[in-house]
């Protein structure tokens, strides 16, 4: 379950940065991007399932996001992932919470990352073809020294929203993350982006 979740918010680059993306792949995840800034909140429910290069599906988790801003919530079981906009608390779901730094964070695939649509500096992206109302974008990331090969995300033509990702590391192991139930600016406590050890099991380690 660690690893799947940190296979989920650790993404890998792969490919060369002389490579130009495709216009009409940039036009179309530049509108999810500003659609994406227009709101001042959004709430979702995700799926993340995991399958191996053998074709062994390990199973279908599922969570909830709350997004504002810079800062997001992230729940899965027992996991949690609270981002306050300066740090990011990734709390495993024992006893262990480990802190990193908003930049660190950002290097990162988390589900705030996904459905942002703002790739530009880390892939190459290209438009694949359009189906069912869904354009699919293929997205090479620029760094090789990585190990993820490629990253392909799904739009809905008419919501400009990302509603899947799916992404395939050099061993071929496939982990996709699909959206639902979307909910745009609805009204968000601060509080909720507040990290607070209390919370928490009292011999919680605290990693930064």
């Amino acid at each position: 379950m660690k690893k799947l979740f940190s296979l989920f918010i650790v993404v890998l680059f792969a490919f060369t940065a002389k490579a130009q993306n495709d216009p009409n792949a940039k036009k179309i995840l530049d509108m999810v991007s500003a659609k994406v800034k227009s709101f001042t909140t959004i709430t979702a429910n995700f799926s993340i399932n995991s399958v191996s290069s053998k074709g062994k599906n390990n199973g279908v988790k599922s969570g909830v996001i709350s997004i504002k801003g810079a800062k997001y919530v992230l729940a899965q079981g027992k996991m949690q992932v609270i981002c306050d906009g300066v740090k990011t608390y990734n709390f495993d779901g024992a006893k262990t919470i480990t802190v990193t730094s908003l930049e660190e964070s950002a290097q990162s695939l988390s589900p705030q990352k996904i459905l942002s649509g703002d790739y530009a500096k880390d892939f190459v992206c290209k438009l694949i073809g359009n189906k069912a109302g869904q354009s699919e974008i293929e997205m090479k990331p620029i760094d090789p020294r990585k190990n993820f090969s490629k990253v392909s995300v799904f739009v809905d033509n008419a919501k400009s929203m990302i509603t899947k990702a799916v992404i395939l590391d050099k061993s071929n192991n496939t982990l996709q993350v699909s959206f639902s139930n979307l909910v745009s600016n609805k009204a968000l406590d601060n509080a909720i982006f507040v990290f607070n050890k209390a919370k928490y099991p009292k011999d919680v380690e605290i990693l930064d």
